[in-house]
């Protein structure tokens, strides 16, 4: 059915979009791209590690909304995962004063991938029910 296509569709995108910034836990100096934050001077190592392991949690979320792309049963715990990790970066952004122009990027992005996990919970729930 066309639902199921577009529910692992959602799934699968929105699993790359948490995947993506992964790419930092292996790759330090793509910190600066990604986030616009220098990783140079003296306090720079503590920024890195958190930044590093801020990267392998979202890597971790994207890899649960990837395999609950193709396993129903993993879908509700995989939804509930991705929506308190984007919507918990989402209060914490909107609520600090002055972040930079590639944090608010980052917030946006998350803001569509909230919308589209919206209707694969939708989907789910319709299918659920």
């Amino acid at each position: 059915m066309w639902t199921d296509r577009l529910t692992t569709a959602l799934f699968v995108v929105v699993g790359a979009v948490n995947l993506l910034p992964g790419v930092v836990a292996l790759a330090p100096s793509r910190i600066t791209t990604a986030y616009g934050v220098s990783i140079d001077g003296p306090d720079s190592a503590d920024l890195t590690v958190l930044l590093r392991h801020r990267a392998v949690l979202l890597g971790l979320v994207g890899i649960a909304l990837l395999c609950a792309a193709f396993i129903p049963s993993l879908r509700v715990p995989a939804l509930i995962g991705g929506g308190v990790s984007m919507g918990s970066f989402l209060l914490l952004a909107y609520t600090t004063p002055a972040l930079n122009d590639a944090t608010m990027r980052v917030a946006r992005i998350d803001i569509a991938a909230i919308a589209l996990l919206v209707v694969a919970a939708v989907l789910v729930w319709r299918k659920n029910a």
